[in-house]
């Protein structure tokens, strides 16, 4: 069997290389985007998060009602209105959905940090680099809290740039190196 039949594990590897290349180099291309306007992919990203609360929201609470009389009814229908409530509030105010988000993400890095030094003074083996990166994480989580609103309009879209950039590259290169191309 030649490797161009159609149905051959050659050609579906070519076709799913392709495809992998084309998700690498628009990954690529959106992290690149983030990065250049990092305000317009945080709003874009409270936007999405606000749409995704919406919709699970109202499939929570219609799903509630067919649970009447199971013990979860309730607690499905309160977590449906929750959703539906502060997907809507995000839509409204994208702008502090991102706020929300960054201080939510300053308080992990503090939490984090706090965690490293106190791990970091208890062992002698890298112990040091543990301390050294528990005091970075605060000195992050401090910097984001003394730059709001500036951080919080920004900061999301740079780590999404970030996350898209490297998932990019990475996809892109395994594109390349696959076999059969």
């Amino acid at each position: 069997m030649s490797d161009t039949t159609f149905g051959s594990s050659t050609t579906s590897a070519r076709v799913g290389t392709g495809w992998l290349l084309a998700y690498g180099l628009l990954s690529i291309a959106v992290g690149i985007t983030a990065f250049l306007w990092p305000v317009t992919a945080t709003l874009t990203a409270a936007l999405l998060a606000g749409s995704f609360l919406i919709a699970t929201g109202a499939v929570a609470a219609v799903a509630s009602f067919g649970l009447r009389g199971h013990h979860f009814s309730a607690y499905t229908l309160l977590s449906g209105i929750l959703s539906l409530v502060i997907g809507a509030w995000i839509i409204v105010e994208p702008a502090t959905g991102a706020v929300s988000l960054t201080l939510m993400i300053a308080i992990w890095l503090t939490a984090r940090g706090v965690m490293e030094i106190a791990i970091g003074a208890r062992f002698r083996r890298f112990g040091i680099s543990l301390i050294l990166l528990g005091i970075l994480n605060i000195v992050l989580a401090v910097w984001i809290i003394w730059g709001i609103p500036f951080t919080a309009l920004t900061l999301p879209g740079y780590v999404l740039g970030i996350s898209f950039l490297f998932s990019g590259i990475t996809a892109t290169l395994q594109a390349i190196g696959v076999p059969g191309r």
